[in-house]
């Protein structure tokens, strides 16, 4: 019995630790799981490039309203161009070598472009399939030289936050080797600035509101067909994406609620001083898989 009772402390003592290891443990799964849980943190990312495709709408729009289409769109015979197998070759040749010629420029003149050339790349990039044809997008061309002033001014003092506060190091660091911050005179000298805004949704006859399907990836593919357009053109450009600008622009230029900022892009001819950092394109065995 008195060894026992000399044996007590000890085993509570034992059986103290393990309790504590074993709650230890639990926690321990508990925060992995709750970390499993929880989508990576990244500050840099905006709100308005983000796609809405798998959030459903408001119930309002209803669940099998029929959404404004015509029920039923007339078919015609499709009338296809057809090369010979050496002109197919050429053709598809000459315009890589034209494409493979752009280049992101950040040094445009103020020298002016004919209207209509703008008029005609935006048709172009109008031409781009989209879900369902809800051609969910809007060009914004902005010429006047206030509103350029004003978009500077917005879109510079979120990079400046963007660079200094929101991107992280590694971001900061592999644009240093292009030479970019957030100084952006092009959009003050660039004759034309297109904004190029996705709609998450539209409306109705009713008012109520319209699904678009895959609209980001809609608009995105717009925005490519925007790019071959201009360099077909003549015309240089720099793809840019002002970070958390989107609120601020889309109030400044009165578009509504429903239009998210994509993509802005200077518009012009490039200076005679012009310089792009001399970069290479992968060659196509690594880009292309045949099975």
């Amino acid at each position: 019995m008195a060894l026992f009772s000399s044996l007590t402390p000890v085993f509570i003592a034992i059986i103290c630790i393990l309790i504590g290891v074993i709650l230890k443990k639990t926690n321990g799964e508990k925060e992995k799981r709750d970390t499993k849980s929880k989508p990576p943190s990244h500050p840099w990312v905006d709100e308005d490039l983000k796609d809405g495709t798998d959030h459903p709408l408001e119930e309002e729009e209803g669940d099998e309203e029929w959404q404004g289409l015509e029920e039923n769109v007339a078919h015609v015979p499709f009338t296809a161009e057809r090369y010979s197998e050496a002109e197919m070759i050429k053709r598809s040749q000459t315009f890589y070598e034209l494409l493979n010629k752009r280049r992101s420029v950040r040094f445009l003149s103020d020298e002016p472009v004919p209207r209509e050339v703008i008029d005609n790349v935006i048709r172009t990039a109008g031409t781009s399939p989209s879900g369902a044809h809800t051609e969910p997008w809007t060009f914004v061309v902005v010429q006047d030289p206030y509103l350029k002033r004003k978009i500077r001014e917005i879109v510079e003092e979120e990079e400046e936050i963007n660079y200094k506060k929101r991107m992280g190091d590694r971001w900061v660091n592999d644009l240093k080797r292009l030479r970019t911050n957030w100084i952006k005179e092009y959009l003050d000298t660039a004759p034309y600035l297109i904004l190029i805004f996705k709609q998450v949704y539209g409306r109705l006859p009713n008012g109520k509101k319209k699904t678009h399907y895959y609209n980001e990836i809609s608009v995105s593919i717009a925005c490519g067909i925007l790019l071959a357009a201009l360099q077909n053109a003549g015309l240089y450009t720099v793809t840019s994406t002002p970070l958390n600008c989107g609120p601020q622009l889309r109030e400044l230029l009165q578009r509504p609620a429903n239009e998210k900022l994509l993509l802005l892009l200077p518009v012009g001819y490039p200076k005679k001083e012009a310089t792009v950092p001399a970069l290479t394109r992968k060659p196509l065995e690594d880009i292309m898989v045949v099975m």
